[in-house]
């Protein structure tokens, strides 16, 4: 009987050229709708036929099986002290839709070590082979684990509110990431803005202050609206853009999702060679502390 590890390596065989692209979901702080985003992001493409991976990376903090309505019972805390495999603690949430939970409820903070950090990356290099899209729901603040990912992966996405406190915190995160090795371009999408005109003058500032003091190239996704049915979508425990598929902001993220794959050329890389999540994953890490 085959084990576990000799029927991945089976599926690596097979799969040997397609590697996921990585996507990092983050704001400058909590409260803004971050997640919810992610989730439907995730449920969107994985609509399109993309096999997609969602991997709450706020540890002990984690809310992504609450809103699918689902119940992890080995989460990313099993991963790290009881030293099971990644796979191990993938479940299957709405549409598809395969999710890590960050767990929550934790006594202690946890910051990963370098132990943690290496078997990490040996489990995500396997993963990146078996997923079109890997995408991180970050946690709030500026952790030397979740820099790591933030400067590893293809592509950040930044939400923000209308806020100032939103906005400055928006900025600010930015900032630190392009202050250390990042060359990649933010993504920047407004949520829960009242009126669009808002969100646009919102997105069009942080544009320009992030061009003009980061020489940073932002690209503006959209504007979510304010809308009731996230509210209710979050009560039923199910994404809203499974729940309201014809509401205002269901539409306008699927737009923006049409949007950013055709930006990003719609397509999972295809190489032979080191993949740039894993190869800067595993530069950052041999440097140490990236804080």
């Amino acid at each position: 009987m085959k084990d576990q590890a000799e029927k991945l390596r089976e599926k690596l065989k097979n799969k040997y050229s397609q590697t996921a692209k990585t996507l990092a979901v983050v704001s400058g702080k909590g409260g803004v709708g971050k997640s919810n985003i992610s989730i439907n992001i995730a449920l969107l493409l994985a609509r399109k036929g993309k096999k997609v991976l969602l991997f709450d990376f706020d540890i002990g903090m984690g809310n992504i099986h609450v809103l699918l309505g689902t119940e992890a019972t080995k989460t990313i805390s099993d991963f790290l002290y009881e030293e099971i495999s990644l796979q191990e603690i993938i479940y299957e949430g709405a549409d598809n839709v395969s999710y890590i939970s960050a767990g929550n409820g934790f006594t202690n903070i946890i910051e990963l070590d370098q132990n943690m950090v290496s078997r990490l990356m040996e489990g995500l290099e396997q993963l990146q082979h078996l997923y079109d899209y890997i995408i991180f729901d970050m946690g709030a603040g500026a952790t030397n684990s979740n820099l790591q990912i933030l400067l590893s992966v293809d592509d950040i996405v930044v939400v923000t509110t209308p806020e100032p406190t939103s906005i400055t915190d928006a900025y600010s995160m930015m900032k630190y990431i392009s202050n250390l090795e990042s060359a990649n371009p933010f993504y920047l999408i407004c949520n829960r803005a009242e009126k669009e005109k808002e969100g646009l003058y919102t997105l069009e500032r942080l544009q320009l202050t992030v061009n003009k003091f980061l020489q940073k190239d932002v690209r503006l996704l959209g504007v979510l609206p304010e809308d009731t049915h996230v509210r209710k979508a979050v009560k039923l425990q199910t994404p809203f853009c499974r729940a309201f598929p014809n509401s205002n902001i269901s539409i306008k993220l699927e737009k923006m999702v049409e949007q950013y794959l055709g930006n990003t050329g719609d397509s999972t890389f295809q190489s032979g060679t080191t993949n740039g999540f894993i190869h800067k994953f595993r530069n950052f890490f041999s440097k140490g502390r990236v804080g």
